[in-house]
């Protein structure tokens, strides 16, 4: 008889702060900052800097044992004026951790108080601040917070622009680069938040850069209250917590809310919304794309029907997946995440009707001793996720194909493809290959020929 449990087992998730240093890296000039333990910021470098494979400067207000008790203004104050002189940024990104939120301190007050303070000193960076805790949400959590804040302090009302801001969710440097090169094709204005498609995968230095070139300017951001539209990518993400819905509020840029566009239908999706705010068609190469996709889904149909798989990872990652999955015949049997949104199984729903009779079972705030039952259960023929879950796969014989954040032992994470039509047809490529490999494995002849 199995005990309850009392704790997490190596979570299906990371701290809410580390989402809201990749967000605020994907701003031009800026630093993330955390207000918190310098352990929480070697952490978040640690895992930062093993999937993407650039160094990354995270500065921290560094509490000890009397910050702990005392509250942490002073650190703040001397970390933030310590960082302005030294990095010289256009923005520093305040984060906090468990612990100053615990304690109970007042950021924005505490910002009110430094900018007073240093009103009369060098230029002064602009402050963002979000409220990240470790001890509630996810990574994913942080990241929107980071996004939603930043929009919130720097956009400006003014005349609408013919300017399409697009939030993209926490994607690969890889996938930004693709909505970029989509956009740019289109013709069509664009501020793009975050935008770490350099910063978090760029080419080799002559000497150290502080801050790293790329990221969305401070100018540019402030033009998105007055862009004519937002597209926000995000099953489970809210209005009340996203940039979109700030700004849809505030300033009544409409807000198109999309899932993942992974799959032909739901990258369809965003191609038609694309057409319709631009009042253009789509450039024909994205067309050949579709059309190599569907030979693609014809070809390696006889290889992956009916293949039974366990996805798991973020929620909105896990809604586009599950909804790709379906319609090249595979089945999730279980759609897994540590997230707690309450969203997870309606976005699913939503994609696909039919997904009790398909046998698709959901499950959130999941760990992975949870995941690893469940597949014993039900036995499916390869797990799909981040490498959190190789030591699983391993002890069960399992084969994973590595997906999201983060991937530590393999090469390339940063630079895989999963948006639109080209994302797709590197992963069912991938997913394909995965299945027959597994096949030879599996055999006692070991056959070359497929």
């Amino acid at each position: 008889m199995k005990h309850a449990k009392t704790a997490t087992q190596n979570a299906c998730k990371l701290c809410n702060p580390l989402g809201a240093c990749l967000a605020f890296r994907g701003i031009e000039n800026c630093v993330p900052f955390l207000h918190g333990s310098q352990g929480c910021a070697t952490y978040i470098r640690r895992y930062l800097i093993s999937h993407y494979k650039e160094p990354i400067d995270i500065a921290s207000s560094n509490f000890h044992e009397e910050t702990a008790v005392f509250g942490g203004s002073h650190n703040l104050k001397i970390g933030l004026k310590n960082v302005s002189e030294q990095y010289k940024p256009a923005v520093i990104g305040v984060a906090t951790t468990c612990l100053s939120e615990t304690i109970g301190d007042d950021v924005p007050g505490i910002l009110r108080e430094y900018k007073q303070e240093f009103k009369n000193g060098s230029p002064m960076p602009v402050l963002i601040h979000a409220s990240t805790p470790s001890y509630q949400g996810s990574h994913i959590d942080g990241f929107h917070a980071a996004v939603r804040a930043t929009v919130k302090t720097l956009a400006e009302k003014g005349a609408r622009e013919n300017l399409i801001n697009i939030f993209p969710n926490m994607i690969s440097p890889a996938d930004i680069r693709y909505l970029k090169e989509i956009l740019e094709d289109f013709q069509v204005p664009y501020m793009l938040l975050p935008d770490y498609s350099q910063t978090m995968d760029g080419g080799p230095w002559g000497e150290y850069h502080r801050i790293p070139p790329g990221g969305t300017p401070a100018s540019v951001i402030a033009m998105a209250g007055s862009a004519r539209a937002s597209i926000e990518f995000g099953s489970t993400l809210e209005a009340s917590k996203s940039a979109a819905g700030y700004l849809e509020d505030a300033f009544g840029v409409t807000r198109y809310h999309l899932s993942l566009p992974i799959g032909i239908k739901e990258s369809d999706k965003f191609f038609s919304l694309l057409e319709t705010l631009t009042q253009q068609d789509r450039p024909e190469k994205y067309n050949d794309e579709r059309r190599r996709l569907v030979d693609a889904y014809a070809d390696g149909h006889k290889y992956v029907f009916e293949q039974k798989v366990i996805i798991y990872g973020e929620e909105d990652l896990v809604v586009g997946m599950t909804a790709f999955l379906s319609e090249i015949g595979i089945t999730p049997v279980l759609c897994a995440s540590g997230g707690k949104s309450g969203l997870l199984r309606k976005s699913i729903k939503e994609l696909i009707p039919d997904m009790d009779d398909m046998g698709i079972k959901v499950r959130e705030g999941v760990d992975f001793v949870d995941i690893e039952d469940e597949a014993q259960l039900l036995k499916p023929d390869f797990l799909i996720g981040n490498s959190k879950g190789y030591t699983m796969s391993r002890k069960n014989n399992i084969p994973l194909l590595r997906l999201g954040f983060p991937i530590h032992d393999r090469f390339g994470g940063q630079r895989m493809h999963h948006l639109g039509y080209r994302g797709t047809q590197e992963l069912f490529d991938r997913i394909v290959n995965t299945v027959i490999e597994q096949r030879q494995n599996a055999s006692s002849i070991g056959y070359t020929y497929m």
